[in-house]
């Protein structure tokens, strides 16, 4: 059979490396796809020639994305230039021209996919995007295939690796967040603007889509309550360690009788678990189904060449399935698209959980018994405490409490309370708490 004609948008360290990819790899893929896959044109502005491997592979490079997707030899169209615009603009005009897509833009579905979606389906095209989450760990394949048989009941991952890259060294090191940040960006694992990564924005994207797969309801990233990692301070690795816990910047959603809980924030989980043990750049997603238990899925979440190995692998789904009903092809977001479900998301100040609680607290008989009240009367009650020997000429002592589960409304409502004592110093510092049993 002819090789499959494909369209490039981007030529950057994604696009690169599929490049790369398709050239090194090409016999492989040709026997687990049935026939070639080519990229006869592609767009970039800019891109390093010394860099890709396999470039001189390509049919023709220029520099109008518009020109690839109503190119009509183009069949496939991939969108690794990222960002809204022009790349939702790109996407639609592919789809509207007949051509099947593959992205690795995270945004771009978290924030459109629905429209994207709908467009596709009323042309008959498919949208492959594994590589939007986690990199090269297929996640999104064991959502909607490997795991179809499961009502899957929650999932917590570790979705960005900046983040967890900067909670790792102040882990290990003791170091600072800004120093390590700084640091972060010197390796490139950080952007010069790094408030995607360390306000949780892009795990924010990534967990919407991962929500969207796991219960079957339309995306909604507007909904996501999104907490950075910037007001975690070195004391606070370091007392968590002390009760037996990690620090973790997750993505976690879950289903209860209340809604679906859509959250991004650090949370303490037990140095036991498995996924506390993920540490530096990498990636890992944890998915509790009923029928299978608690699985983990580890990788690389970023990079050239793991995010070259989803995309790549999409291409292969794509062009299986080229001569196939499109209505018995794997639904884009794993539910038929006409059963997708209308459950709420719920807001933060209704989710339940534990919490570490840090203060700095007057050094004299009573303040104990005064915050300790406070707690109980927003029905909170604690589970350890921890009360640290004040520094010389110090009037004030850090304490460190864990608390058992509780509404957020409650514990914001007690907090705001214990501030206001005038023998608390400065804020409260609240990390949220899970157990990820299974």
């Amino acid at each position: 059979m002819e090789p499959v004609k494909v369209g490039l948008l981007g030529l950057g360290t994604v696009g690169g490396g599929t490049v790369t990819v398709l050239a090194r790899n090409a016999a492989e893929i040709a026997r687990r796809a049935g026939r070639g896959i080519e990229i006869s044109h592609a767009a970039a502005r800019d891109y390093d020639p010394e860099r890709i491997q396999g470039l001189e592979a390509i049919g023709r490079i220029g520099s109008d994305a518009f020109a690839v997707v109503e190119d009509p030899d183009v069949r496939i169209v991939v969108e690794l230039i990222g960002g809204y615009s022009p790349a939702l603009e790109l996407v639609l005009k592919a789809i509207e021209n007949g051509k099947h897509v593959v992205t690795a833009n995270k945004a771009l579905i978290a924030r459109h996919g629905n429209e994207i979606f709908a467009a596709a389906r009323e042309r008959g095209v498919m949208v492959g995007f594994e590589a939007a989450v986690a990199g090269g760990i297929p996640i999104i394949k064991a959502l909607r295939e490997g795991l179809a048989a499961n009502h899957i009941e929650w999932i917590a991952g570790i979705i960005n690796g900046t983040g967890n890259f900067i909670l790792t060294e102040m882990r290990d090191k003791g170091r600072d967040f800004a120093d390590v940040l700084a640091e972060a960006q010197a390796l490139g694992y950080a952007e010069a603007d790094p408030t995607f990564d360390v306000e949780g924005i892009d795990a924010a994207h990534k967990l919407t889509i991962l929500s969207s797969l796991a219960f079957g309801v339309p995306l909604q990233f507007e909904r996501c309550f999104t907490e950075g990692i910037s007001k975690v301070g070195a004391l606070d690795v370091a007392y968590a360690a002390e009760l037996g816990y990690r620090i973790k910047h997750l993505g976690i959603t879950r289903r209860s009788e209340d809604g679906i809980e859509l959250r991004v924030h650090p949370t303490l989980i037990p140095e036991r678990r498995l996924i506390a043990n993920v540490d530096g750049v990498m990636n890992a997603v944890l998915v509790k189904g009923d029928a299978v238990g608690p699985t983990l899925y580890y990788g690389a979440g970023a990079g050239a060449l793991p995010t070259a190995s989803a995309v790549v692998a999409d291409l292969v789904d794509v062009v299986r399935a080229l001569t196939t009903d499109p209505n018995n092809r794997v639904p884009h977001l794993a539910f038929q698209p006409d059963e997708l479900a209308d459950t709420p998301v719920m807001p933060m100040e209704a989710v339940q959980t534990a919490y570490y609680l840090r203060l700095a607290a007057l050094d004299q008989p009573g303040v104990m018994a005064r915050i300790a009240s406070i707690l109980g009367e927003q029905g909170i009650s604690i589970e350890a405490i921890k009360q640290k020997e004040p520094e010389e000429g110090q009037t004030h002592v850090p304490l460190v409490m864990l608390t058992h589960r509780v509404i957020e409304r409650q514990m914001n409502e007690a907090i705001a309370r214990i501030e206001a004592l005038d023998s608390v110093q400065g804020e409260v510092t609240r990390i949220r708490m899970e157990t990820l049993s299974g």
